[in-house]
């Protein structure tokens, strides 16, 4: 099940139709109260969050989405209008998955959703990846320091697993967004400098393992 928040009804209308006829179930709402109300009642698989909105909007919805321990996994796909990096890096540092800028094609917006629900699939088996103090454990999805433990984001965790899984390689932005987000869009490899900077400071003294390569992109240093 995907839930959409979407005051505008053609809109939303239009985003529920695409997501049925693409093999999804979908559920649309005018507003934060349905979506709450419906959380109720069940998890979704994905939520799809317009930002403008009458009474609370899509980014008080997505704080408190990512403060509740029962929601905070729940990947979220923000769809607005307001299309500037400020926004668009607003909405990743606040926990959301993709930004997806209307006008949009709706071919395009399918296969984003797609890849969102691609990469927060839980992975199977246990395995844990290691770096001096640094613990990963994919399974559990938890990550500790000195045996500290770090909360990060789904995408956050999966950007660190997957540079560890790479230790020594220098990854491109492009490797990363295609990985990672799944797709290779042009002109998102911005997405990717966000997580990493927002990644570095959650790790703390940690995050100094991330390296920086000029022109490049990104490696975890052996």
């Amino acid at each position: 099940m995907i839930y959409c928040v979407e005051d505008e009804e053609n809109i939303r209308e239009l985003i529920v139709y695409t997501l049925e006829a693409t093999g999804f179930e979908a559920e649309g709402f005018p507003d934060a109260g349905g979506l709450w109300a419906a959380l109720r009642r069940g998890l979704p698989e994905l939520i799809i969050l317009d930002i403008m909105l009458p009474g609370e909007d899509g980014y008080a919805i997505l704080r408190e989405l990512k403060s509740d321990p029962s929601w905070r996994e729940i990947p979220v796909i923000m769809v607005t209008a307001m299309g500037t990096e400020y926004d668009k890096v607003r909405g990743l540092e606040a926990g959301a998955d993709d930004y997806i800028t209307k006008p949009f094609g709706m071919m395009e917006f399918v296969a984003r959703v797609k890849a969102v629900l691609r990469r927060c699939s839980p992975s199977p088996g246990e395995k844990e990846l290691r770096l001096g103090d640094l613990c990963v454990n994919v399974s559990r999805r938890s990550v500790t320091w000195k045996e500290q433990p770090i909360e990060l984001t789904r995408r956050e965790f999966q950007l660190l697993q997957y540079l560890l899984e790479n230790q020594g390689l220098v990854m491109s932005r492009d490797q990363l967004l295609c990985q990672i987000w799944g797709y290779d869009f042009a002109g998102e490899t911005r997405t990717v400098d966000v997580h990493i900077r927002t990644l570095r400071q959650k790790l703390g003294e940690a995050g100094n393992l991330i390296e920086t390569v000029r022109g490049v992109g990104y490696r975890i240093r052996e």
